[in-house]
């Protein structure tokens, strides 16, 4: 417990080299998978029909799929929900839509399998997800922006490019692990990115509010041993914070259900990704653009001697 009493002495910034060159190898494979692979759009975004079935035991989704096919539905999309014996049915808007396509569909599957039983259908139009799509895109643009334009007034603009830095980097790695496991990315994923960029943010102005701080109170120091000076001041309460948030996400994903899944694991990802972002990828940008003591310390006032100014 004395790691959270005491101040730490980590040179975080020798290793920052090595930090950008991981940065940069995180942020190519996940713009590679985005790429390659793209994100599994939900219902939400996509449009169509979503059907859920249960069942009395448990069912092989390999089996559901192939009556689906034989149905006249190759393109269904079939996972569990929750437990084995709840499936989860996706169909594209062409497939059909309303009260004869849920009883079509739940034909199929009761003449594979007479337990299936029809538990809930939704339907999204095809332009209410390309609405919906655009707006989560802008929303996450205008949230970039208010950040650059907030930080710059804040702190000084080298500061505002590493924080969106930051954010852009958590938000894109966030993206490239869901498009690389294939999660469901649906609107509740997209609340999460948001609360991610203000995760990342809040951890970040903490650090550059001390850097801030300490570039006007210490009087000797290069701006390398400033940042890590504030960065080790800040440590103790940055791990106690992330650590306690991590525990209700954890606990959110093991067992909040299925409809929370995507979201507790959006952000379980951009906490951790975050906390990382804070320390390497915010402070080394200011740091790489050349911030110093000069960018920082405000200037004397008119009529006063600048010896009175100092700290």
């Amino acid at each position: 417990m004395d790691f959270f009493k005491r101040e730490t002495r980590i040179d975080f910034m020798a290793h920052r080299l090595w930090a950008a060159l991981l940065t940069f190898a995180l942020i190519a494979l996940a713009v590679g998978l985005l790429s390659l692979r793209g994100l599994n759009f939900g219902l939400d975004f996509t449009g169509g029909t979503l059907v859920e079935v249960g069942y009395s035991q448990a069912v092989e989704l390999d089996r559901i799929r192939s009556a689906l096919e034989a149905g006249g539905y190759p393109d269904a999309v079939v996972q569990n929900f929750g437990t084995a014996r709840d499936v989860l049915i996706r169909l594209a808007p062409d497939a059909g839509e309303g009260d004869a396509l849920s009883n079509a569909v739940l034909e199929v599957l009761r003449a594979d399998n007479a337990d299936a039983e029809l538990r809930r259908v939704e339907f999204v139009g095809p332009q209410v997800g390309e609405e919906l799509t655009e707006k989560g895109g802008l929303a996450l643009l205008y949230a970039l922006a208010g950040i650059l334009i907030y930080v710059a007034f804040r702190f000084e603009y080298r500061f505002a490019i590493g924080s969106v830095a930051a954010v852009v980097h958590d938000v894109v790695i966030t993206l490239g692990i869901f498009a690389g496991i294939g999660m469901t990315f649906d609107l509740t994923v997209l609340a999460a990115l948001l609360a991610v960029i203000g995760y990342s943010l809040n951890d970040t102005i903490v650090v550059f509010d001390r850097i801030r701080e300490n570039f006007i109170r210490m009087r000797k120091g290069s701006a390398v041993e400033v940042t890590n000076r504030s960065i080790n001041q800040m440590l103790p309460r940055t791990v106690v914070t992330s650590l306690t948030t991590l525990l209700v996400l954890l606990a959110l994903f093991l067992v909040g259900g299925e409809l929370i899944r995507g979201f507790a694991l959006a952000l379980i990802i951009g906490v951790v990704v975050g906390t990382y972002s804070s320390i390497y990828v915010a402070g080394s940008a200011a740091l790489a653009m050349g911030v110093s003591k000069e960018d920082l310390i405000p200037p004397p006032k008119e009529g006063e001697d600048a010896e009175d100014e100092r700290p």
